[in-house]
Formats: structure tokens, C-alpha cells, sequence
């Protein structure tokens, strides 16, 4: 029974020391009252009634909390995988609310159920494979839809689209549906987060001390929240066209059974669900390991799978849509005073009490104010810092960057996110086959050896030594046998040809018998081809083949014991 209690209960809750209690509880509450309106904002852009914001901010939150990697990390609605939803469900836009939700649900399960499987299966390495370049990209390209999606809370004007031309064309097309009084508030809404996001140098901390201006910072959208609900109460902003949110239901989120579609509709959610899943790991575990160096403990990728998953299946049950962890609000998570996850627990409480209570007190306030807050807080998204690095120090990491941003705008988000995978893995591929082959020199009289045209070396006549620092296979081993030709023909002097294997940690079917021609392609020109410094585990590989069988030189432990037998003769 102990056992069973132990793997039921989270070694966090069973260590728990309640020294640590008030700031736990001080940052839940921060939490959950700074993210309702971003809630709020997330399920609108999710294509969902408001209220579904703090519905996915309850049960995933109190499943990843019991089960996550992250001691810290807040998860709940996030703008991607808000925008992806409504992007893979705009088909079913026209069905109906009832039949919109439920597809929500199925593809938060589905999404769950990815990033589970992927747990089981310890897939949790695949995040190597995402490049920041790809990453930062596909997020920008994101945030600057996820901007223009919401200009139609800020004018009326319905818009709608995949990508920015569908975006921007259907602006056009419904331009004269501009509503004046919903752009004055929505623009003035919109000023206001972006001076008190971006100006708080003079909009707060002019007057106010650093950390009176942290908190008037953070609480001014909840205020302005706050003065929007009661302006358009008293000034009777329905009446006048402007949209609002309306009665939110009371009462917590029930249990629903999943919308079951037919093979058809599953299969053209898949891709989105797997991408959409990828998404959510790659961006919460890049928080949560973050958080985790800084804490000093350890980040469990495949355990982040199965707490994301397991958080997104429970949420597809209980009127969710598909959720992640986000950076803001594990930000202030961690800000807060946040130890462990009983400080989302406590935020978790706030949402309920938010349900069950104020209701009807959200009921005035506007799509408008929903919206800027939105765009405000998307502007910090767009990545152009990760940018500027990449192409001053990467450009092959700024062209996957550049493809995946302009593939987001133009072709939508999945296409996009794919177009910069592939252009990434292109430059995987590229780099792998242009292996970095020097013609090295001995330091003085050390057993160094350095690249001649980097560094003073001693060179000998007779003697043409090569560095290899990449591992062989049938990607470059045609491009290291080209190399080492030329350098062949650049010192013709030279008849013992060393190659060192310091670098070399695998040598495929396809190098070997590379490294067989140039074996023989040196002993027709009365060269002796020689290794020095093979690792173990490749000479078991190549140890007992035609290589080294044929093989007209010797294989030396150093090579400055190759130098020293070779350089006499």
C-alpha cells in the first residue's frame, strides 16, 4: 500500500515543507488574477466562447501539477496553440458553437494523446532536432497572425483567413463594416498595454519604486479590465454596437464525452494534432529545463511528455482545448515566489471561485479590450534579437528562421512550420556533407598539431598530415576523398599520408570503401596511406575489413608517434 501511495502521490507534495506555504499561495493568487483577461483573450482566439479559457486553465493545471516535470512551469491556454486550434478548426466554424466545442475537445485529446504515446516511447530526445532558427521562426510568424487575427475585435470588421493574404484580403473586402466606437476603444486599449509593457520606464518607474512599478505594471491590464466593464455599463456600450462577451456560464467545467468523428475528419486533424503536440513540447520543456537549470534540478523531457499529454487528455474530457506552458505566465510564476506546483493549484482555485462568482460582473466587458490585450502581449513574441544573432553568427540557423516566418505568413501555420523543418534539416544535410578536413603542422617540439593556416607549425617534406573532424558516411566521405586528393597534389613531395581519426566517432559502409580507393588511388602514385589515433569502437567496426587488410601505411596510438616513425624516411 505504501508503494501504491508513492506512485500515486508526487514526490513533491510528499516532501512538501510548509515553510515554503505563503509563497506558494501568494503566487498562485498573483497568477490566477493577472491571467484571467489572457485567458479570456486565448479562448477567443482559440474561436471558442471566452469562458473556455478558464476552463482549460483548471483541470489540465491541476493534472500537470500532480504529474509534470517542472516544479514551476504554469500551464494553461497559449496563444500558438490558441491560434493553431482555430486555424485547424475553421472548417467547422459554420457547424455551430456546440459542435465547435466539441471538436475542440477531440483535438485537445488527440494532442494528448501524441505527446503521451511520444512519453512511453522516451521520444523526449526529439527536441534536439527542432533548431532555435525553426523555433523562433515558426513563433514570430505566429505572433504577427495571431496580431492581425485579432483587428477584427479591435474594428468589427470580419476577418478571417489561413494566412496573412487571406487576412488582409478579407479586411479589404469588409472595410466599410469598420465600427468607430469599437476602434476608439480598442485602439485606446491597445496603447495603453503597449505603453505600460514597453514605456514603464516613464509610465511607472519615473514615480514610483522598483517594486511598486513591478506590480502597477503587472495588475494594469486586470485594472483596465476593470474600468472597461464599467464604462460600458454606464455608458451602454452594447446598445451602440460594440461586441462584449456576454453572461459567462456559472459552475465548473463538466465532464463530456469526445466528439467521435469519422475516419475522414481524424485523419485531417492528425497532421494539425501532431504538430500542434510537437509545439507544446518543444515550448514547454524549453521553459521548464530553463527553470530547472536555474533551480538547480533535474528536466526529465519524456516525463514532460506524459505530463503534457495526460494534462491535454484530461482537459479534452473536461471542456478544454489543447494547452501548453507558457512563458509569461511561468514568469510571473516563478517572480511570485512560486516553490512548487501548489502554487498553480492555488491558481486553479481562483479560476473556480472566478467562475462560480463573477460571471455576470464580465458580462460588459468588450471583445475590444480582449483583443488588444492579446496583440500587446504577442508584440513580445516576435523574436527579431534571435534573428539578428542567427545571421551574424549562423546564416544556415537564419534561413531556417526566414523560411519557417514567411512560411507561417504566407501558407498558414502547419505548412509553415514544416517548410522551416525541411529547410533545416536541408542545412543539416548540407553541413554534414562539407566536412571540415585541415592539413595540420606539429606546435614546436609538443605533440600538438594545428591547422598550418591558423597557426606557426612544423611541416615535413615527406610527411602530409590531415585532420578529419567529422565522423564518415556516405554523406561526406565523397567530399573528404576529394579533400585529401587536392591536398595530395597541393604537396607532391609528401609520399606518408596521415589521417587523423581523432574526430571520427563512426565509419559507414560507404567511407570505408571510400577510404578503400584512396588507399589504392595513393599506392598507384607510391603513397602510403596511414591512421593515427582510431577510437576503439570504430577500429571493432572496421577492424577485420578489406580497409585495413589492403591497407598500404600502419595504423599508429598518436600521431606524433607517427611523426616520429615516418618523418626519417
Amino acid at each position: 500500500m505504501a508503494t501504491i501511495a508513492a506512485r500515486l502521490i508526487p514526490r513533491w507534495l510528499r516532501q512538501y515543507q510548509f515553510s515554503i506555504l505563503p509563497t506558494d499561495v501568494v503566487a498562485g493568487l498573483v497568477v490566477g488574477v493577472l491571467v484571467i483577461p489572457q485567458s479570456l483573450g486565448y479562448a477567443v482566439l482559440a474561436g471558442l466562447p471566452p469562458v473556455y479559457g478558464l476552463y482549460a486553465a483548471i483541470v489540465p493545471v491541476i493534472v500537470y501539477a500532480w504529474i509534470g516535470s517542472s516544479n514551476v512551469q504554469a500551464v494553461g491556454p497559449a496563444a500558438v496553440t490558441a491560434i493553431m486550434t482555430a486555424s485547424a478548426l475553421h472548417p467547422y466554424a459554420d457547424q455551430g458553437a456546440e459542435q465547435y466545442v466539441l471538436m475542440a475537445g477531440l483535438l485537445a485529446l488527440m494532442v494528448g494523446a501524441l505527446l503521451w504515446l511520444a512519453g512511453q516511447l522516451k521520444l523526449g530526445w526529439i527536441m534536439q532536432f527542432i533548431s532555435r532558427g525553426v523555433s523562433a521562426g515558426f513563433v514570430s510568424g505566429a505572433a504577427v497572425l495571431i496580431f492581425i487575427s485579432q483587428l477584427k475585435y479591435l474594428t468589427g470588421i470580419p476577418i478571417a483567413g489561413n494566412g496573412l493574404v487571406g487576412y488582409l484580403s478579407s479586411m479589404l473586402m469588409y472595410a466599410r463594416q469598420l465600427h468607430p466606437l469599437t476602434l476608439l476603444i480598442g485602439v485606446s486599449a491597445f496603447t495603453l498595454m503597449v505603453m505600460n509593457r514597453y514605456g514603464k520606464q516613464w509610465v511607472w518607474q519615473s514615480w514610483l519604486s522598483p517594486t511598486y512599478a513591478k506590480w502597477a505594471e503587472r495588475l494594469f491590464p486586470l485594472i483596465l479590465l476593470g474600468i472597461a466593464i464599467i464604462l460600458s455599463m454606464s455608458l451602454h456600450w452594447t446598445t451602440k454596437g460594440v461586441a462584449t462577451i456576454g453572461s459567462i456560464p456559472q459552475g465548473l467545467p463538466t465532464f463530456t464525452l469526445p466528439y467521435l468523428p469519422d475516419f475522414r475528419e481524424a485523419l485531417n486533424l492528425l497532421p494539425t494534432a501532431g504538430l500542434m503536440a510537437l509545439i507544446a513540447f518543444v515550448s514547454s520543456s524549453s521553459v521548464a529545463s530553463a527553470y530547472a537549470r536555474l533551480r538547480g534540478e533535474t528536466f526529465d523531457a519524456n516525463r514532460e511528455l506524459t505530463g503534457l499529454g495526460l494534462a491535454n487528455l484530461a482537459g479534452g474530457l473536461f471542456q478544454s482545448f489543447p494547452i501548453a506552458g507558457g512563458f509569461s505566465r511561468t514568469a510571473i510564476n516563478v517572480d511570485s515566489g512560486a516553490k512548487t506546483p501548489l502554487a498553480s493549484l492555488v491558481t486553479v482555485l481562483v479560476m473556480v471561485i472566478a467562475l462560480i462568482a463573477f460571471g455576470n460582473a464580465l458580462a460588459p466587458l468588450p471583445y475590444a479590450i480582449l483583443g488588444a490585450t492579446i496583440m500587446a502581449a504577442i508584440i513580445g513574441l516576435i523574436d527579431v534579437t534571435t534573428l539578428k544573432s542567427a545571421w551574424q553568427r549562423d546564416r544556415l540557423d537564419a534561413a531556417s528562421f526566414i523560411a519557417a516566418f514567411i512560411g507561417v505568413l504566407v501558407f498558414g501555420l502547419n505548412t509553415g512550420l514544416i517548410i522551416g523543418l525541411m529547410v533545416s534539416f536541408a542545412s543539416l544535410i548540407w553541413q554534414s556533407s562539407q566536412p571540415h578536413v585541415a592539413i595540420v603542422g606539429q606546435l614546436a617540439d609538443s605533440g600538438h598539431f594545428r591547422n598550418i593556416n591558423r597557426h606557426d607549425v612544423i611541416t615535413y617534406h615527406n610527411l602530409l598530415i590531415i585532420r578529419i573532424d567529422e565522423s564518415l558516411f556516405f554523406g561526406n566521405s565523397e567530399a573528404v576523398h576529394r579533400r585529401v586528393l587536392q591536398a595530395t597534389q597541393q604537396y607532391p613531395e609528401a609520399h606518408e599520408i596521415i589521417l587523423i581519426m581523432a574526430a571520427v566517432n563512426h565509419i559507414d559502409l560507404t567511407a570505408q570503401e571510400m577510404l578503400s580507393t584512396l588507399n589504392k588511388e595513393l599506392a598507384i602514385k607510391n603513397k602510403h596511406l596511414h591512421f593515427s589515433f582510431i577510437k576503439g569502437p570504430v577500429m571493432d567496426i572496421i577492424g577485420e575489413t578489406p580497409l585495413m587488410n589492403e591497407l598500404t601505411g600502419q595504423v599508429y596510438l598518436s600521431t606524433i608517434d607517427a611523426v616520429d616513425a615516418l618523418k626519417g624516411i
